[in-house]
Order: structure tokens, then sequence, then C-alpha cells
């Protein structure tokens, strides 16, 4: 079969990309289109076509390119394909408005800038919030009875179903578990240096330096257990992070836009992974899970549905720094063992493309 997928903006890192490549490597004939491409270097051996807003300065502010998304989308000709794959997090799933190929739209989450809008913190621009309503009265128009959708988690298949009124099949994203056993990674110097540095016990928080991830939690429950914390990412919060590593009454270091290697190098370091940010899916506790290592995150969001799928973690009900470490000292206690075999097995990419290609072979709710 002939077939397209759509992804709302192509870039080098991120968790949908990952799954709309793993989509590509399911169906290595399709073609992909995006708004814009910011990673050529992904999607190797598919024709990848760009929209008018690749060639226009939209491309560098998300927030202000939202108006145009869904009319792009839906003016988008699909009639020479026998079948459309999108994978959404903000409109993608508009693609090709009302035309008569049989749509499937993978749905990340209905768009958080506007459905969620707590959650991103584009949703606070004031021409967006402005727009909020209108924005959700063109999305709900453009949900359709013979699209199959399906949820990258049940958090989500809830949000669908509140926001979108529609039915969808959940099946979990791939993550890549491989590259979190085996041998270590090669580190570069300053990098094998940063981690002699690091104390033989610690707890890890990785992610964005934005808001919503909630890092600070992770030092705060560093010192409610009196235990060192390790904070690892990038982002506009990063002097701010400093601030509070340098304030913490235990020791903390501030690890910035580590590697690929140098990250799972700490997963499998840590004692612990701390994740309070309340996510779609939440890859990075399956990464850290997939390391052997445990994990700790809150119930609200779909990262407590992988840790209740495979005993690697503990899910708190609070995000206090007092409850967040007495989870942690229990997560430290678990028995791990089995643990990377069942994560490989609940989210491998075998197990991605397998759900995904019945689920559409099916085109039913399930």
């Amino acid at each position: 079969m002939v077939g397209l997928i759509a992804h709302e903006w192509i870039a080098p890192h991120g968790g949908s990309e990952n799954v709309a490549e793993a989509m590509g490597r399911a169906f290595p004939d399709a073609d992909v289109v995006a708004l814009w491409n910011d990673a050529p270097e992904r999607f190797v051996g598919h024709k990848v076509t760009e929209t008018w807003m690749a060639r226009s300065p939209l491309r560098r502010s998300k927030a202000a390119a939202l108006p145009f998304m869904s009319p792009t989308w839906s003016r988008i000709d699909t009639s020479e394909y026998e079948f459309v794959l999108a994978s959404s997090h903000v409109f993608a799933h508009h693609i090709g408005g009302d035309s008569a190929v049989q749509k499937f739209a993978y749905v990340h989450t209905p768009a958080r800038t506007i459905w969620a809008p707590q959650q991103d913190s584009r949703g606070a621009n004031p021409l967006v919030r402005s727009l909020a309503p209108a924005f959700r009265s063109l999305d709900r128009r453009f949900v359709n009875a013979d699209v199959t959708y399906a949820a990258n988690s049940h958090y989500i298949r809830k949000r669908i179903r509140d926001v979108w009124n529609a039915e969808s099949t959940v099946i979990y994203p791939p993550v890549d578990v491989t590259g979190s056993r085996g041998e270590l990674p090669m580190l570069s110097d300053g990098e094998s240096r940063t981690v002699e540095g690091l104390p033989n016990e610690f707890i890890l928080g990785a992610s964005r330096f934005v808001p919503y991830k909630r890092l600070d939690l992770v030092i705060a429950a560093g010192e409610a257990a009196q235990l060192p914390v390790v904070i690892a990412g990038a982002g506009p919060l990063a002097d701010d992070l400093r601030r509070l590593a340098n304030e913490a009454r235990v020791p903390t270091w501030i690890v910035e836009a580590p590697s690929d290697g140098l990250l799972r190098t700490l997963y499998r370091r840590a004692s612990v992974f701390v994740f309070p940010a309340v996510e779609d899916f939440g890859i990075m506790p399956v990464e850290a899970m997939a390391a052997g290592t445990p994990v700790v995150v809150y119930r609200e969001g779909g990262a407590s549905e992988s840790v209740e799928l495979v005993g690697g973690g503990v899910v708190v009900e609070s995000l206090e720094g007092l409850d967040i470490a007495k989870g942690l000292l229990r997560a430290i206690e678990l028995d791990m063992q089995l643990v990377p075999d069942a994560v490989e097995a609940a989210f491998g990419d075998s197990t991605f493309r397998a759900r995904l290609t019945t689920w559409m072979a099916e085109g039913k709710i399930a």
C-alpha cells in the first residue's frame, strides 16, 4: 500500500519524532509530510515534503504559526494515497480535510496548547489564549467518525474522549530500550570527569529545564531523603536550577545538555530516577527502567501506567517533597532484575510495530 505519514514538524530530538520514525520503519514505502523539517537526517529512504511554512519565519515560532497550521494541513492533497497515518500532537490529524482517503490518527495528545495549557508554556502566549476557544471549536470540527484513532496512553485516551468525544485504541509508543542495556557508551574526556566526580549513590532528575517538569521537586526530595541529587537537561530554567542547587541542603549537581551517551550512563549510575512531571506518556522513566534503575513518578499522567505495567518503580499520590522521598526510599529497595526484559517486551520497537499494523489492519477501536 502507498501511504502518507504526516507529522507536525520534524525536530532533531523528540519522543513524537521517534514514534513517527518507527511508523516509517513499519511502512518503508510511505511518503512523509511535515509543516517543516529541521532534521533531514531522519526518515532516510523516504520522500519527505515540507509545506509553505518551512519557507517562512513561522517555523521559528510555533505560537505564531498555530493559526496557520490547521488550514495548511487540511488543504494537503491526499488523493494519490491509499491511507494516511497522522502522528499528531497539534493539528496533523486535520490533514486532507474531509478527504475520502482512509485516515488513521496516532494521537500523542490533543493539542496541549489549547486543551491542556498548564502543560505547555505556549498556551500562556496572549495571542494563543485569546484564540483558544476558536481553536478548540475548529479542532472538534475535524473529529470524524471515519477516522480511526489511537492514543499513546490511557491518560490520553481519556483526554481524547473528554475533549473530542471520540474513542481510541491505546498503543504505547516505542522506546529505545537497547541503548540503556549492555556496555556503557564511550564518553568524552569531559563527560568522563563529570561522571567520576559524582557520588556512588544519587537521585537523578532529567528533562527539559521548563516549569512543568518540576525538577525543583527532585531537589526537595533529595533534601528530605538526605541523598545527593543530579539534575540533567537544558532549558530556560537553567539559572534557577543552579541557584537551587547552590542553596540545597544536600550536594547537588547540574549537568547541562548531556549527550545521549552521558544521559544513559547517568541512568545506569543513579540509585533512583525521580520524574514528577505530568506527561502524556513519559519516555524517560521507561528508559531508566530499561537501564535497571527504579523510578518514582506522580500518579497523574501517563508515566504511572508504564511503571505499574512493568513493576519498575513507585507511583506517589502527592508531589510533596517528603512524600516523594518516602517513595524513592521504597523504590531503591525494589528488585529490578527482571524489569529491563519486561520493558523491552512492552515498549520495544517490534512490539509497537506489531500493535500499530494490527490496529490499522483491523481499522476499529479495541
